[in-house]
């Protein structure tokens, strides 16, 4: 319903542009982007498999890596079907509630995330720190709580951006979002009221989630490091090293890219809008789609396995 003073009481509908700047491309985009997901779902699923079906994997390592594959196949599908949408069949239309619950659900896996890289941080400091303990500390108890109190977590920090945004913000000055998917400043920013309290509740969630799972990751790896280089053997300083080298490039994959995106969106005024948009996007797939190719990469069981499961010899 528009008022008197043009703005839309509690839009029913939303439409997202896509890539602003990029719409006569965004076909194009939409073709590479397909083949990220693809391979993105196909690594993921496979390594799921290959977690699940190989005894020698179920510790808490493979286990946490196993929950971050299922949380980057759940948060490349919240947006790549309705953002290939937009891009090839011209279908921007969406429903006010369900882009909130899009929303809800990036950033929410975007926590769960955070709280997982975390999770294996601690767990490689102490099985390099304090190895004899692992096995006890680090129980299937333990793993089950953890992964638990991520989501908890997670899920419990972004649903007051909804909320905020439902109760708060009643007339917006457009129903046309400038994004590919349903992100939380792009739709704040449509409101014609204050949204300070929006904006600060953002950056608080950022901050204390984002912020310090960031602190905590590094000074364990601060420790790790520290431990690793006092080792007499060097033998021994690889092997510890090599098990750390697949996280902490997946850290780095997923923090920098965060936030560049972050701090582009938000302080880069200067900065062309597509450019925001498509940091985003990266944002969002290439994780999911690094993910299993660096431990794949890097991980000696997992990748024998793959080797098992792809180039089996015919016995006969």
């Amino acid at each position: 319903m528009i008022n008197l003073n043009g703005t839309v009481f509690m839009p029913s509908v939303l439409t997202l542009i896509g890539i602003p700047g990029l719409e006569s491309v965004q076909f194009w985009i939409g073709i590479p982007f397909c083949a990220m997901y693809i391979t993105a779902l196909f690594g993921n699923s496979l390594l799921l498999v290959i977690i699940r079906s190989e005894r020698s994997l179920h510790d808490p390592m493979y286990l946490f890596l196993a929950m971050l594959g299922a949380t980057d196949i759940a948060l490349s599908t919240c947006i790549l079907p309705k953002m290939l949408g937009i891009f090839w069949f011209h279908l921007p239309k969406i429903y006010f509630d369900a882009c909130l619950f899009q929303m809800w659900l990036i950033h929410t896996f975007q926590c769960i995330e955070s709280g997982i890289l975390l999770a294996m941080a601690l767990d490689r400091y102490v099985a390099i720190c304090d190895p004899l303990r692992h096995a006890t500390i680090f129980t299937h108890q333990l793993l089950t709580h953890i992964g638990v109190g991520v989501m908890l977590r997670a899920a419990l920090f972004a649903a007051p951006c909804l909320i905020l945004i439902k109760c708060r913000l009643k007339h917006y000055r457009t129903t046309v979002v400038s994004h590919s998917y349903c992100e939380h400043m792009a739709i704040v920013k449509l409101a014609a009221e204050d949204i300070r309290i929006n904006k600060i509740y953002g950056l608080f969630v950022a901050f204390i989630i984002l912020g310090l799972d960031i602190v905590f990751i590094t000074l364990s790896y601060i420790r790790i490091f520290l431990t690793v280089f006092s080792l007499p053997q060097r033998e021994a300083r690889l092997k510890a090293f090599n098990t750390c080298i697949a996280h902490i490039c997946v850290f780095l994959e997923f923090y920098l890219l965060g936030f560049f995106s972050f701090f582009t969106h938000r302080f880069g005024f200067h900065i062309p809008p597509y450019i925001h948009i498509l940091l985003s996007n990266l944002y969002l797939l290439v994780p999911p789609l690094l993910n299993p190719i660096v431990y794949g990469v890097k991980t000696k069981q997992i990748r024998d396995r793959m080797s098992k499961i792809f180039y089996s010899k015919d016995p006969s």
